[in-house]
């Protein structure tokens, strides 16, 4: 990072970045070649992270535990929900508003145990002043249960009017579920709610604070600068999708689908049906993606309006390129193992976290 950059950022965000160019190894990208710093690492199953104005960044560990980063060391923060750790669930992501100087709020996504199984939900709670407790933590939402530990979904976003989005999976019902399109159960949809946790309104017949319907398990969510809402989910075997999500939209599950079931028979009906949406973009076979942003420019202005997007199973991040037909270009390096989560950083910088490595990393241009 340049001088000229690091005196524009915050004091501890400055300190943060320094130290590391030691740790720090180049990739080849269409930006020219990129350096990969660890930035702070010994995380079990890292899930998500968020930037705080001052420079800090909160990680979310699956197992439960929430920390923040300063001076390169993870401290423990407390106060957090009580999740139920099964198969896929745990503590997954967390958000922070862009009001956060004033309200000191954190949303958290998580598992939850409920009667008749487990649930996807989501809570707030007030930062201390010191950093090290979430004060008054409080579940805000909570989604239909069901049996097993999968597909949870749980992406937090912050809309422009700063109501909250939550994605969720269909809790692995599989094709032959029906609640990704039951409009009146919250599995398989975007979940939309007012800060102080009101449903928004939704389509006649449908249950209050569902925005969209027909997801089987959404891993990544963002909001663009032009205010469009972009996902990327799960298929089976081949048909990862990306949607752009619009208010009282049905994407497909498990009616349409690119993919095919696990055992290789046709899902649903085949590719289309009416009143269905097509996807942007799908992958076959599959990438199995998580953590989506949507670049604005940054420290590589040449990605401006591509999606950032995960990969867990091909160790890569793909960059997908929307004006030109969804141009993928893969980001492939030993740091980009089983990437969980993608994100731009205030320094205009790609941040990623590694389910391999257990670290969250830092790419930026060499010079």
């Amino acid at each position: 990072m340049n001088n000229r950059t690091t005196a524009l950022l915050p004091p501890l965000f400055a300190t943060l970045l320094t130290g590391f160019s030691a740790q720090a190894a180049l990739v080849e990208t269409s930006a020219g070649p990129l350096r990969i710093s660890e930035m702070a690492g010994g995380f079990d199953e890292p899930w998500g992270f968020a930037f705080l104005p001052d420079g800090a960044v909160l990680v979310t560990e699956r197992g439960g535990r929430l920390s923040m980063i300063r001076d390169g060391t993870a401290r423990p923060i407390s106060g957090g929900p009580k999740v139920r750790v099964s198969g896929q669930g745990g503590l997954l992501d967390v958000m922070v508003p862009r009001d956060f100087a004033t309200s000191r709020e954190v949303w958290l996504s998580y598992s939850v145990a409920v009667r008749g199984g487990v649930a996807t939900a989501m809570g707030r709670g007030t930062l201390s002043a010191d950093g090290t407790s979430l004060e008054g933590f409080e579940t805000v939402w909570t989604g239909d249960p069901a049996r097993g530990g999968r597909h949870f979904g749980a992406r937090l976003a912050e809309a422009p009017d700063g109501t909250i989005r939550l994605a969720t999976g269909d809790r692995g019902t599989g094709p032959g579920g029906t609640e990704a399109q039951d409009p009146a159960s919250s599995i398989g949809k975007v979940i939309g709610i007012t800060r102080d946790g009101a449903a928004l309104p939704a389509p006649d017949g449908w249950a209050p604070g569902v925005v969209s319907l027909g997801h089987r398990n959404i891993q990544g969510a963002a909001f663009g600068p032009d205010g469009r809402f972009w996902v990327a989910e799960h298929g089976a075997r081949g048909g990862d999708e990306i949607n752009l999500v619009e208010q009282g939209r049905n994407y497909g599950w498990p009616v349409i689908s690119y993919g095919v079931n696990y055992n290789g028979d046709t899902i649903g009906t085949g590719t289309e049906a009416a009143g269905m949406e097509q996807p942007a973009h799908y992958w076959d076979p599959s990438i199995a993606p998580s953590g989506l942003a949507v670049w604005d420019g940054g420290l590589m202005p040449g990605w401006t309006g591509s999606l950032m997007v995960g990969s867990l199973k091909f160790d890569h991040i793909a960059r997908l390129d929307p004006a030109k037909g969804f141009a993928e270009e893969r980001i492939k390096a030993p740091e980009t193992g089983r990437v969980r989560d993608v994100r731009q950083g205030p320094d205009g910088a790609l941040w990623f976290l590694s389910v391999t490595h257990g670290a969250l990393f830092r790419m930026a241009p060499a010079d």
